[in-house]
């Protein structure tokens, strides 16, 4: 049987958590039948022959993109069982869990009660601890759970090479996600982990938002995996990229850089949030009513909106050219 580890190679999908529009006693509430009609479109890529299929690789379901901290326990556990049940164990479900050990303690029992494989160990709740306490807090949830965990450099979190190395000994610690972009520290942490326990100890993987931008770098100091937020609404050039990128085709990756993912991190950084209301935005112009975020995220401005479209028609344009059918 393959390891946690040994099924994350792919693009990792992270899908949005839809919620209900409107008035009423369930308005505002997690929309679940929106949230597997989401999962059963994207996971229908597992059937795809050619570019730019197959995928994806994973669920990670209730992280940063799916609004994990807006999420109640009892939420959050119907959220995962739905994910694994549209999973079917065809491909892993990963799911989030942050906030302190002991609150992270009762979403880790019920990620693996709803059938999560593994779990995103997401940052404290706003604490910014030192190297000793944060290493003390990722050993505290390890040992609350016997799940895979993948932990999650972020926010308030940045480790050191040496807590880095140090958490690699702890078993159930398969894996390390950057989200802080620095290169140098990247590349000291893969380092210092090679060096205490040998190659291949940990699965590294890209977690900055729109990951296809700063991809090719991270490749480089050793991260050949990525999340993909693009895969929610447009996963025919996510997987295009993905595919491009693995197979060193140089050419469709510059061209899908250069007129689709540039340009689409200069739209996400015109307002803050928009990593998650984005894409959540990019969902409904991708045919599924995903309904509103939660604050204190904030609608995207229709202009916004509008021009986010303009962009994933010019990435299938690129496709076309490229000998590549597009999803539409």
């Amino acid at each position: 049987m393959q390891s946690l580890v040994e099924r994350l190679d792919g693009l990792l999908y992270f899908p949005v958590t839809p919620f209900v529009r409107g008035a009423g006693d369930r308005a505002g509430r997690v929309d679940v039948p929106a949230f597997r009609e989401h999962l059963r479109s994207r996971l229908a890529w597992l059937d795809a022959t050619g570019r730019p299929g197959p995928g994806p690789a994973a669920v990670f379901a209730c992280c940063g993109t799916g609004e994990f901290f807006s999420l109640d326990l009892d939420e959050y556990a119907e959220c995962v069982r739905a994910a694994a049940e549209e999973a079917a164990g065809r491909v892993p479900v990963v799911a989030g869990v942050g906030y302190g050990a002991a609150l992270g303690a009762s979403f880790a029992a019920a990620a693996k009660e709803s059938g999560a494989d593994g779990l995103l160990v997401m940052p404290p709740y706003l604490v910014a601890g030192g190297a000793a306490g944060l290493r003390d807090h990722y050993v505290a949830v390890a040992e609350n759970t016997d799940l895979d965990l993948i932990i999650y450099q972020r926010d308030n979190v940045t480790f050191t090479p040496e807590v880095v190395a140090e958490l690699a000994a702890v078993p159930n610690i398969v894996g390390f996600k950057d989200g802080k972009g620095d290169l140098d520290l990247m590349q000291r942490i893969v380092s210092a982990v090679r060096d205490r326990h040998g190659a291949g100890k940990l699965l590294y993987l890209n977690g900055l938002p729109t990951a296809e931008m700063s991809q090719l770098a991270y490749r480089g100091v050793g991260v050949p995996g990525y999340s993909s937020a693009v895969f929610c609404f447009a996963p025919d050039i996510a997987l295009a990229f993905y595919h491009a990128y693995r197979d060193d085709d140089p050419v469709l990756v510059a061209a899908l850089l250069d007129r689709f993912y540039r340009p689409l991190v200069e739209l996400r950084q015109q307002a803050p949030g928009y990593a998650v209301s984005l894409v959540k935005a990019g969902v409904r112009l991708a045919g599924l009513d995903a309904g509103p975020v939660r604050p204190p995220l904030a609608e995207p401005a229709p202009e916004h909106v509008e021009r986010l479209a303009g962009l994933v028609a010019e990435g299938r344009r690129v496709l076309v050219e490229h000998g590549i059918e597009p999803a539409a």
